[in-house]
Protein backbone atom coordinates (compact mmCIF):
# COMPACT_ATOMS: atom_id res chain seq x y z
CA UNK A 1 0.00 0.00 0.00
CA UNK A 2 1.30 3.45 -0.93
CA UNK A 3 2.12 5.57 2.11
CA UNK A 4 0.66 9.02 2.70
CA UNK A 5 4.10 10.56 2.15
CA UNK A 6 4.41 8.83 -1.23
CA UNK A 7 0.90 9.95 -2.22
CA UNK A 8 1.72 13.53 -1.27
CA UNK A 9 4.91 13.45 -3.30
CA UNK A 10 3.02 12.03 -6.30
CA UNK A 11 0.37 14.72 -6.08
CA UNK A 12 2.98 17.46 -5.69
CA UNK A 13 4.64 16.25 -8.89
CA UNK A 14 1.38 16.49 -10.82
CA UNK A 15 0.65 19.96 -9.43
CA UNK A 16 4.17 21.11 -10.30
CA UNK A 17 3.68 20.01 -13.91
CA UNK A 18 0.13 21.37 -14.27
CA UNK A 19 -0.74 24.31 -16.47
CA UNK A 20 -4.41 24.31 -15.46
CA UNK A 21 -5.22 23.63 -11.81
CA UNK A 22 -8.73 23.44 -10.36
CA UNK A 23 -9.57 22.94 -6.68
CA UNK A 24 -13.02 22.01 -5.37
CA UNK A 25 -13.51 22.76 -1.68
CA UNK A 26 -16.09 21.92 0.95
CA UNK A 27 -16.71 22.51 4.64
CA UNK A 28 -13.71 20.43 5.71
CA UNK A 29 -11.34 23.16 4.52
CA UNK A 30 -12.76 25.54 7.12
CA UNK A 31 -12.90 23.05 10.00
CA UNK A 32 -9.42 24.04 11.23
CA UNK A 33 -10.59 27.65 11.37
CA UNK A 34 -13.30 26.67 13.85
CA UNK A 35 -16.20 26.56 11.41
CA UNK A 36 -18.18 23.34 12.11
CA UNK A 37 -18.90 21.11 9.14
CA UNK A 38 -22.48 20.36 8.16
CA UNK A 39 -22.36 16.61 8.42
CA UNK A 40 -19.50 15.72 10.73
CA UNK A 41 -19.72 15.19 14.49
CA UNK A 42 -20.99 18.41 16.02
CA UNK A 43 -21.82 19.72 12.55
CA UNK A 44 -24.21 22.58 11.89
CA UNK A 45 -27.04 20.23 11.01
CA UNK A 46 -26.78 18.33 14.31
CA UNK A 47 -29.70 20.03 16.04
CA UNK A 48 -31.74 21.12 13.04
CA UNK A 49 -33.04 19.52 9.89
CA UNK A 50 -32.00 21.37 6.71
CA UNK A 51 -35.63 21.66 5.62
CA UNK A 52 -36.36 23.57 8.84
CA UNK A 53 -33.82 26.30 8.16
CA UNK A 54 -32.41 26.31 4.63
CA UNK A 55 -35.30 26.31 2.18
CA UNK A 56 -37.51 29.02 0.67
CA UNK A 57 -40.47 27.34 2.35
CA UNK A 58 -38.81 27.63 5.77
CA UNK A 59 -38.18 31.33 5.21
CA UNK A 60 -41.73 31.90 4.06
CA UNK A 61 -43.00 30.12 7.16
CA UNK A 62 -40.70 31.69 9.78
CA UNK A 63 -38.14 34.21 8.50
CA UNK A 64 -37.09 35.16 12.03
CA UNK A 65 -36.17 31.57 12.93
CA UNK A 66 -34.15 31.20 9.74
CA UNK A 67 -32.36 34.49 10.36
CA UNK A 68 -31.63 33.62 13.99
CA UNK A 69 -29.63 30.65 12.69
CA UNK A 70 -27.90 32.56 9.89
CA UNK A 71 -27.14 35.55 12.15
CA UNK A 72 -25.53 33.15 14.64
CA UNK A 73 -23.49 31.60 11.83
CA UNK A 74 -22.36 35.04 10.61
CA UNK A 75 -21.24 35.98 14.11
CA UNK A 76 -19.37 32.70 14.46
CA UNK A 77 -17.64 32.99 11.07
CA UNK A 78 -16.73 36.63 11.70
CA UNK A 79 -14.55 35.49 14.60
CA UNK A 80 -12.78 32.84 12.50
CA UNK A 81 -9.60 33.30 10.49
CA UNK A 82 -8.30 31.57 7.36
CA UNK A 83 -6.16 28.54 8.18
CA UNK A 84 -3.09 27.13 6.46
CA UNK A 85 -5.20 25.39 3.80
CA UNK A 86 -6.84 28.68 2.81
CA UNK A 87 -3.46 30.42 2.74
CA UNK A 88 -1.86 27.84 0.45
CA UNK A 89 -4.77 27.79 -1.98
CA UNK A 90 -4.63 31.59 -2.08
CA UNK A 91 -0.92 31.41 -2.92
CA UNK A 92 -1.58 28.90 -5.69
CA UNK A 93 -4.28 31.16 -7.14
CA UNK A 94 -1.58 33.79 -7.73
CA UNK A 95 1.14 31.34 -8.76
CA UNK A 96 -0.75 29.47 -11.47
CA UNK A 97 -2.01 31.57 -14.41
CA UNK A 98 -4.88 29.13 -15.00
CA UNK A 99 -6.23 28.43 -11.51
CA UNK A 100 -9.84 28.20 -10.41
CA UNK A 101 -11.24 27.48 -6.98
CA UNK A 102 -14.83 26.23 -6.88
CA UNK A 103 -16.16 26.25 -3.33
CA UNK A 104 -19.36 24.99 -1.77
CA UNK A 105 -18.53 27.07 1.31
CA UNK A 106 -20.41 30.28 2.01
CA UNK A 107 -18.13 31.52 4.81
CA UNK A 108 -15.91 33.78 2.67
CA UNK A 109 -12.63 32.53 4.19
CA UNK A 110 -11.09 31.80 0.79
CA UNK A 111 -11.62 35.41 -0.23
CA UNK A 112 -10.31 36.70 3.11
CA UNK A 113 -7.15 34.67 2.51
CA UNK A 114 -6.70 36.49 -0.80
CA UNK A 115 -7.72 33.76 -3.24
CA UNK A 116 -8.31 34.82 -6.85
CA UNK A 117 -10.86 33.25 -9.20
CA UNK A 118 -13.24 31.95 -6.53
CA UNK A 119 -16.43 30.43 -7.92
CA UNK A 120 -18.95 30.46 -5.05
CA UNK A 121 -21.15 27.53 -5.98
CA UNK A 122 -23.63 28.05 -3.13
CA UNK A 123 -23.41 31.83 -2.73
CA UNK A 124 -22.13 33.79 0.27
CA UNK A 125 -23.33 34.23 3.83
CA UNK A 126 -22.06 37.81 3.55
CA UNK A 127 -24.51 38.73 0.82
CA UNK A 128 -28.25 39.33 1.00
CA UNK A 129 -31.10 39.97 -1.38
CA UNK A 130 -34.60 41.38 -1.11
CA UNK A 131 -37.08 38.59 -0.44
CA UNK A 132 -39.71 40.53 -2.42
CA UNK A 133 -37.23 41.21 -5.24
CA UNK A 134 -38.24 44.86 -5.24
CA UNK A 135 -37.30 46.80 -8.35
CA UNK A 136 -35.22 49.31 -6.39
CA UNK A 137 -32.79 46.67 -5.07
CA UNK A 138 -29.90 44.96 -6.84
CA UNK A 139 -30.20 41.21 -7.26
CA UNK A 140 -27.75 40.76 -4.38
CA UNK A 141 -25.53 43.00 -2.27
CA UNK A 142 -22.83 42.62 0.36
CA UNK A 143 -23.88 43.16 3.97
CA UNK A 144 -21.35 42.68 6.79
CA UNK A 145 -23.39 43.90 9.78
CA UNK A 146 -22.79 41.56 12.75
CA UNK A 147 -25.07 41.02 14.56
CA UNK A 148 -28.14 42.43 12.88
CA UNK A 149 -30.08 44.76 15.19
CA UNK A 150 -33.36 43.48 13.77
CA UNK A 151 -34.41 40.03 12.55
CA UNK A 152 -35.29 39.54 9.81
CA UNK A 153 -33.22 42.47 8.53
CA UNK A 154 -35.28 44.93 6.46
CA UNK A 155 -34.59 45.78 2.85
CA UNK A 156 -33.24 49.38 2.79
CA UNK A 157 -35.28 50.08 -0.35
CA UNK A 158 -38.75 48.62 0.31
CA UNK A 159 -38.69 47.72 4.01
CA UNK A 160 -39.54 44.08 3.37
CA UNK A 161 -37.36 41.24 4.68
CA UNK A 162 -34.03 40.40 3.11
CA UNK A 163 -32.82 36.81 2.79
CA UNK A 164 -29.31 35.32 3.00
CA UNK A 165 -27.48 35.31 -0.34
CA UNK A 166 -27.00 31.54 -0.33
CA UNK A 167 -28.41 28.73 -2.44
CA UNK A 168 -30.99 26.88 -0.38
CA UNK A 169 -32.10 23.29 -0.76
CA UNK A 170 -34.46 23.03 -3.70
CA UNK A 171 -33.04 26.12 -5.45
CA UNK A 172 -31.12 26.09 -8.72
CA UNK A 173 -27.47 27.06 -9.06
CA UNK A 174 -27.01 30.35 -10.90
CA UNK A 175 -26.46 29.45 -14.59
CA UNK A 176 -23.38 31.69 -14.87
CA UNK A 177 -21.81 30.04 -11.80
CA UNK A 178 -22.62 26.60 -13.15
CA UNK A 179 -21.00 27.45 -16.48
CA UNK A 180 -17.84 28.78 -14.79
CA UNK A 181 -17.59 25.58 -12.76
CA UNK A 182 -18.04 23.44 -15.86
CA UNK A 183 -15.29 25.34 -17.66
CA UNK A 184 -13.01 24.92 -14.65
CA UNK A 185 -13.07 21.12 -14.79
CA UNK A 186 -11.32 21.27 -18.16
CA UNK A 187 -7.95 21.14 -16.39
CA UNK A 188 -4.77 19.13 -15.89
CA UNK A 189 -5.21 18.48 -12.16
CA UNK A 190 -8.42 18.61 -10.15
CA UNK A 191 -8.38 18.40 -6.34
CA UNK A 192 -11.42 17.81 -4.14
CA UNK A 193 -10.49 19.16 -0.71
CA UNK A 194 -12.60 18.78 2.42
CA UNK A 195 -15.82 17.93 0.64
CA UNK A 196 -18.22 15.08 1.42
CA UNK A 197 -18.94 14.61 -2.32
CA UNK A 198 -22.62 13.97 -1.65
CA UNK A 199 -24.25 17.29 -2.61
CA UNK A 200 -25.08 17.57 -6.30
CA UNK A 201 -24.42 19.09 -8.75
CA UNK A 202 -21.11 20.05 -7.05
CA UNK A 203 -20.31 16.39 -6.37
CA UNK A 204 -20.34 15.66 -10.12
CA UNK A 205 -17.53 18.10 -10.92
CA UNK A 206 -14.68 15.76 -9.96
CA UNK A 207 -16.03 13.00 -12.21
CA UNK A 208 -16.40 15.52 -15.02
CA UNK A 209 -12.75 16.53 -14.65
CA UNK A 210 -11.59 12.93 -14.74
CA UNK A 211 -13.66 12.28 -17.88
CA UNK A 212 -11.83 15.20 -19.53
CA UNK A 213 -8.47 13.61 -18.72
CA UNK A 214 -7.52 15.42 -15.52
CA UNK A 215 -5.48 13.80 -12.77
CA UNK A 216 -7.88 13.73 -9.82
CA UNK A 217 -7.15 13.63 -6.11
CA UNK A 218 -9.21 13.80 -2.95
CA UNK A 219 -7.97 15.24 0.36
CA UNK A 220 -10.32 14.38 3.20
CA UNK A 221 -9.89 12.74 6.61
CA UNK A 222 -12.69 10.27 5.87
CA UNK A 223 -13.56 8.28 2.76
CA UNK A 224 -16.33 9.69 0.56
CA UNK A 225 -18.31 8.38 -2.42
CA UNK A 226 -15.61 9.88 -4.65
CA UNK A 227 -12.64 8.20 -2.96
CA UNK A 228 -12.59 4.99 -5.00
CA UNK A 229 -12.80 6.74 -8.37
CA UNK A 230 -10.00 9.30 -7.78
CA UNK A 231 -6.47 8.69 -8.96
CA UNK A 232 -5.40 9.11 -5.34
CA UNK A 233 -7.29 9.70 -2.09
CA UNK A 234 -5.33 11.18 0.80
CA UNK A 235 -6.97 10.48 4.16
CA UNK A 236 -5.76 13.45 6.18
CA UNK A 237 -6.81 17.03 7.04
CA UNK A 238 -6.54 19.60 4.27
CA UNK A 239 -4.27 21.98 6.18
CA UNK A 240 -1.78 19.18 6.85
CA UNK A 241 -1.65 17.76 3.32
CA UNK A 242 -1.57 21.12 1.55
CA UNK A 243 1.20 22.35 3.83
CA UNK A 244 3.32 19.30 3.01
CA UNK A 245 2.65 19.69 -0.71
CA UNK A 246 3.63 23.35 -0.54
CA UNK A 247 6.85 22.37 1.21
CA UNK A 248 7.71 20.07 -1.70
CA UNK A 249 6.83 22.74 -4.27
CA UNK A 250 9.03 25.25 -2.43
CA UNK A 251 11.92 22.77 -2.25
CA UNK A 252 12.08 22.18 -6.02
CA UNK A 253 11.56 24.37 -9.08
CA UNK A 254 7.97 24.54 -10.31
CA UNK A 255 8.97 24.03 -13.93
Amino acid sequence: MTSLAEQIRLLAGHIRAASRLTVLTGAGVSAASGVPTFRGPGGLWKDFRPEDLATPEAFERDPRLVWEWYDWRRQMVASCRPNRAHEILAAWSHRYPSFTLVTQNVDGLHERAGTREVVRFHGSIWEVSCWRRCAASPARWREETVPFPELPPPCPRCGGPVRPGVVWFGELIDPDILERARRAVDCDVCLAVGTSSVVYPAAALLDAARERGAFTAEINPEATPASASCDIALAAPAEEVLDRIEGLLDAEPLR
